[in-house]
């Protein structure tokens, strides 16, 4: 049976509480909070960062038939999994990521900045809490009130130094190697509107599947999990 092993990013949280409804549904699935979100030291790259995934699995003896799936950093991290370590992984289901740097909007890095200054900027630091507010629009209350709770203990810097990682993330020259199959999610209603990185990694993986998502945003699992945990268990049982 595959193990389904899903992978957080910078948002919704800034940790594996995003995967909540994830976690209740599929059976025996893990999600690890990474190093840096929480507790621990961050990781420098997602080279690293993948590495540090692959020990937390092999320590629970899970070392075969993975099916990644993760958002951001998440998504990144299971893309250099698959790349590096083909024969451990049988499928990848990935959003809201890009094969190469993202490009940002203004003042995305130092929005951070500001609301990480000591003393605290109560201003700066509200503008950070209700742009993560805004993001998470579409998550249900309850859940994004555990998450909001979540950004205020991991912090705007590690949010930073995680943006930062994405941007210097880059497998264009390798991505059409990519073995294990491939679903690419696309939230149509990301409130940061994003360029459609992710049909550029279609285009440049031999069958792999496409799902833009209407009235769907930055974190699709995290929004809308009645609709979409059905499709990962689609694409599990395909394997």
């Amino acid at each position: 049976m595959p193990q389904l092993v899903f992978i957080h990013g910078p948002g919704a949280g800034a940790c594996a509480d995003a995967y909540e409804p994830q976690l209740k549904y599929f059976k025996g699935s893990v999600a690890p909070t990474l190093p840096g979100h929480l507790e621990g030291e961050r990781c420098v790259d997602v080279v690293r960062y993948t590495e540090w995934v692959r020990g937390w699995l092999w320590a629970q003896n899970l070392k075969k038939d993975l099916v990644l799936v993760g958002y951001t950093l998440g998504a990144s991290i299971a893309l250099q999994y698959g790349l590096d370590y083909p024969d451990e992984v049988k499928g990848l289901v990935i959003m809201t990521v890009a094969a190469k740097p993202k490009t940002r909007t203004p003042d995305t890095y130092e929005m951070r900045l500001r609301a990480a200054k000591q003393p605290r900027d109560e201003k700066a630091y509200g503008e950070w809490l209700a742009f993560q507010l805004r993001a998470m629009q579409f998550v249900e209350p309850g859940l994004r009130d555990r998450l909001m709770e979540r950004h205020k203990q991991v912090g705007p810097m590690s949010q930073y130094h995680d943006l930062k990682t994405i941007d210097a993330f880059d497998v264009r020259d390798r991505i059409s190697s990519l073995k294990p199959k491939l679903l690419i999610m696309r939230g149509l209603n990301d409130h940061g509107n994003p360029p459609e990185y992710e049909k550029e990694i279609h285009e440049a993986v031999p069958g792999s599947e496409y799902m833009r998502l209407p009235g769907m945003g930055h974190f699709p699992l995290t929004e809308f999990p009645d609709k979409l945990n059905p499709v990962i268990e689609k694409f599990v049982a395909g394997l």
